[in-house]
């Protein structure tokens, strides 16, 4: 009797390890998938809040200064709701202020980092081919929990590092590089529960990216109001932990707690639904598809349909953030001439408002080249799941079939620049009483960075048919035109670096005066890349 009480506590404990079989191979699979990627993100979002310090000590030389900042900063409910708030003047609190973005940014390299090794593993069979083996069920989600968790570490690490090399108070610097790491495992979670609701990556990436949205949105909304908001999105606590202005220490105790709960949440669903489904259920279609789907086009707009309302969506509110920003600009230049020479630089003229225009609208055409490259990268996807090839199987050439997704990757980031630069012109012109003259500006604004945003999607197009394997080799590419951009405005750069990143070529619009030759040139390129990209695809067999 005594044996046989025991062997059900002995099954229980031997069926809970044989789970986890394996997890030590699958990390080690999945570091030599990500042996550069994973460091190449790490420490580029751990190094950023360092270099932003670097630059904003180069351009407030006094107190004084750094005090004028603060003051009119909070007294701007627009940039508050874009970068979050001030705690007080010091060095290390204004010099990270921007660099807030990275505890997103973090957030969507964790995001996507998990799903790449679970979710889309499952869709594409590759996990039930290892499943076949000696590897447990929990290994997959566990190596890749091992990774993120891991990566955003050394993200952490290297933040407070160079923090503390750039001569800020040590617990400021562990504090900023804590709640740097805290977001990555935040999100880690929260995509590893997003992967187990769908059995599609696109949809999994969908839900957990549209909970990051919702966070930075009511983070926003909070910071922008009496703050009480934020304390309901993980963003903002990750700002309230206040990193150099008297440090929150205990903040971190809700972020570990969700981390832990979304985890534990993660491994629960994965033990109550087979391997290859989703805890949500696919939605029967139609006995017959409708007549939009009769072609290619049709089906790429079903397929794109969403992504391009939600970042037109996203472009139309941040329009209006920015345009509610401009008057603020003044203010917070008054007492730094050395930087307002680099807002001047920027932008291309002397007003400091139509200047911070056309800096914020060439961040926003390097966030519509991102919107362009994902668009441009479903034709991967759709390829490497095998659709590809069952719709080619039918009368429809490879040139018309790419085409279909090259539209929207061309057509969507139009569109969305666009919303935004209503948002702009209507919010800008509103507070000097001159809208139509305002919103033909910044329509003019946004319009000229277009080309600009379509020579990163012949880049992306090109990839997909010259190298399809390292197609996903696009984001690198933005990413690097996106730092150098950032840093090259400070000198950091040589000029001829510069010049191979297209958003430093179209006219600095509203203030400087338009010219057709880089738009030209621009078109160009585009046309030339897109052309060679579409006979590669067309030559080359399917993967």
């Amino acid at each position: 009797m005594t044996a046989i009480a025991a062997t059900p506590r002995f099954v229980g404990t031997t069926r809970t390890a044989s789970e986890f079989a394996g997890t030590g191979q699958m990390l080690r699979l999945y570091l030599r998938r990500d042996r550069i990627i994973a460091p190449a993100w790490s420490l580029l979002i751990g190094l950023m809040p360092a270099l932003q310090v670097v630059s904003v000590k180069d351009l407030y030389a006094t107190q004084q200064q750094l005090d004028s900042f603060a003051t009119t900063t909070a007294a701007s409910p627009a940039l508050l709701a874009m970068y979050g708030p001030v705690f007080n003047s010091s060095l290390g609190s204004i010099g990270t202020w921007k660099a807030g973005a990275m505890y997103a940014m973090i957030a969507i390299a964790a995001v996507l980092t998990v799903i790449r090794h679970t979710r889309v593993e499952e869709e594409t069979g590759r996990a039930e081919l290892v499943g076949a083996t000696s590897i447990g069920r929990f290994a997959g989600l566990t190596g890749a929990l091992l990774l993120t968790f891991g990566a955003a570490a050394v993200a952490g690490i290297a933040c407070a590092a160079s923090l503390l090399a750039a001569d800020l108070p040590a617990a400021g610097s562990v504090a900023w590089g804590a709640a740097l790491a805290a977001s990555g495992f935040v999100w880690a979670a929260v995509a590893a529960v997003a992967a187990q609701l769908s059995n599609g990556a696109r949809i999994a990436r969908g839900v957990a990216l549209g909970a990051l949205g919702a966070a930075f949105a009511v983070r926003a909304v909070g910071d922008a109001g009496n703050g009480v908001l934020s304390w309901f999105s993980p963003l903002g606590w990750c700002l309230q932990i206040r990193p150099y202005a008297e440090e929150r220490w205990w903040v971190l105790v809700p972020l570990a707690a969700v981390a832990a709960g979304a985890t534990l949440l993660a491994y629960q669903l994965l033990r109550t639904r087979d391997l290859g489904a989703g805890l949500l259920a696919d939605r029967p279609g139609p006995a017959a598809a409708g007549q939009v789907l009769s072609g290619p086009v049709g089906l790429a707009w079903r397929l794109q349909r969403g992504s391009m309302l939600g970042w037109t969506v996203g472009f139309g509110l941040y329009g209006l953030l920015i345009g509610g920003a401009v008057n603020s600009i003044g203010g917070m230049l008054d007492d730094s001439g050395t930087l307002q020479d680099v807002v001047t630089a920027l932008g291309g003229s002397d007003d400091l408002e139509k200047s911070f225009i056309a800096y914020a609208i060439t961040m926003l055409a390097a966030a519509a080249a991102a919107y362009s490259v994902s668009s441009v990268l479903r034709l991967h996807e759709e390829e490497n799941s095998g659709r590809a090839e069952a719709v080619l199987a039918a009368a429809v050439g490879r040139v018309r079939y790419a085409s279909s997704h090259l539209l929207f990757a061309i057509a969507g980031p139009a569109v969305a620049l666009l919303v935004s630069g209503i948002g702009i012109g209507v919010v800008w012109g509103a507070t000097d009483g001159d809208v139509v003259g305002k919103l033909g500006q910044s329509l003019g604004a946004v319009a000229v960075q277009l080309p600009a945003v379509w020579v990163v999607t012949a880049i992306a197009l090109l990839l997909f048919g010259v190298v399809p394997k390292y197609a996903p080799l696009a984001w690198a590419v933005l990413s690097a035109m996106i730092v150098i951009v950032l840093l090259g405005s400070l000198g950091t750069f040589p000029q001829w670096l510069m010049d191979l990143v297209p958003f430093v070529h179209p006219p600095k619009l509203p203030g400087a005066s338009f010219a057709l030759a880089p738009i030209a040139w621009l078109l160009a390129v585009t046309i030339a890349g897109t052309v060679l990209g579409l006979a590669a695809f067309r030559r080359r067999d399917l993967r």
